[in-house]
């Protein structure tokens, strides 16, 4: 099968172990040593580590007793969001340089759609070189890229040649180079998953790619669509530049576990303050609240409750926060407590893009 253009120029742009970069930047001693941002060798949860300590097998997510027994020398510090979000801005800012269709994912993550460009660059893969170069010159740290036709084949490409590397994947190359793609490669194909297509049979793209639509919708559902048309090269989600925000949370892990909900009350009022603060600063309201519970034995449990009128601030929701408490009687110590806001009073702004063919 050969793909028709139009084609798109989608670049993915990956920070390096974003947190502990910065951590290192600011912190010169911390470079060369294994590190770990948040958590601590008692509890808590990782949220990043450098390239040292990923050599011992420590991820993000992982505890940190459990870090700290695979490398004994890890280093913790603990995470300074606002610090991230500055730098962020400041890497965003050069993406802007090259063009306003920026889709960030996280603080150290985004799509860019460069298929038109502010510098009239027709090669998307010197594009990448060059803001990868800029965003090391101006702020002293690493980026990696993937560039492809599409946002999943960038996302998948800018896995490839990690750390500080690129990987393009050109229009021609993009059939022979999914259907050679492991599974677990694929984008948002989790080990559950990946185990289930492994029992069918299914190893590689090309495996996929073998069986009908209505096959893989019967295995997977409403993913056996995408992963029909994924593996064929057809993905039309676009660079949205005002990606709509769907929820927004605050959740705090305690360094001892509580079983007194009057001390749980307390955090949730500490928490609480902090999402009304998270609420006002992106002048955003909400409907339904959830308060999450995570226990001891690491087991997590969600209640909800939606409300007539939108919310914004500790006053109005932290009645439901205190009713989902009580709702039903705790099974167990509690180790972290969080609280979100979904059905959000956001407005859909749709993006303006073009599709034209360039030389990649």
């Amino acid at each position: 099968m050969k793909l028709a253009p139009p084609f798109r120029k989608i670049i993915h742009v990956d920070m390096d172990a974003f947190y502990a970069s910065v951590e290192e930047l600011d912190n010169p001693t911390l470079v060369g040593v294994p590190l770990a941002v948040g958590g601590n060798e008692i509890r808590g949860v990782i949220s990043a580590a450098n390239y040292e300590a990923r050599k011992f097998g420590v991820r993000s997510a992982m505890t940190g007793a459990l870090a700290k027994k695979l490398c004994p020398d890890l280093i913790f510090v603990p995470p300074r969001f606002s610090r991230y979000k500055e730098i962020s801005k400041q890497i965003r800012e050069i993406f802007y340089e090259y063009t306003d269709l920026v889709e960030p994912l996280s603080l150290d993550e985004a799509y860019l759609d460069v298929t038109i460009n502010k510098k009239g660059n027709p090669s998307a893969s010197l594009i990448a070189q060059e803001i990868r170069q800029k965003i090391y010159d101006n702020l002293g740290l690493r980026a990696s890229a993937g560039i492809s036709i599409n946002k999943f084949i960038a996302k998948v490409a800018s896995d490839i040649n990690k750390p500080n590397g690129q990987k393009t994947i050109n229009p021609e190359e993009v059939c022979l180079f999914l259907e050679k793609l492991p599974v677990e490669k694929f984008y948002g194909v989790g080990k559950v998953t990946a185990a289930k297509m492994h029992s069918q049979g299914f190893f590689t793209g090309k495996d996929l790619k073998q069986h009908s639509l209505e096959h893989l919708t019967t295995l997977f559902g409403k993913s056996g669509s995408h992963y029909y048309h994924i593996v064929r090269g057809v993905h039309k989600s676009e660079v949205k530049p005002n990606r709509i925000r769907k929820s927004i949370a605050a959740e705090r892990t305690f360094n001892e576990n509580i079983s007194s909900e009057i001390y749980m009350l307390e955090r949730l009022n500490v928490i609480a303050k902090e999402l009304e603060k998270r609420m006002q600063h992106s002048q955003t309201k909400g409907k339904t609240i959830t308060l999450k519970i995570k226990y001891s034995d690491f087991t997590q449990q969600t209640r909800s409750k939606t409300a007539s009128d939108f919310m914004q601030t500790q006053e109005e929701f932290m009645p439901l926060v205190k009713d989902l408490l009580f709702q039903e009687k705790l099974s167990n110590s509690v180790r972290l407590l969080g609280i979100s806001f979904t059905n959000l009073d956001t407005e859909k702004k749709e993006p303006v893009w073009v599709q034209l063919q360039f030389e990649f």
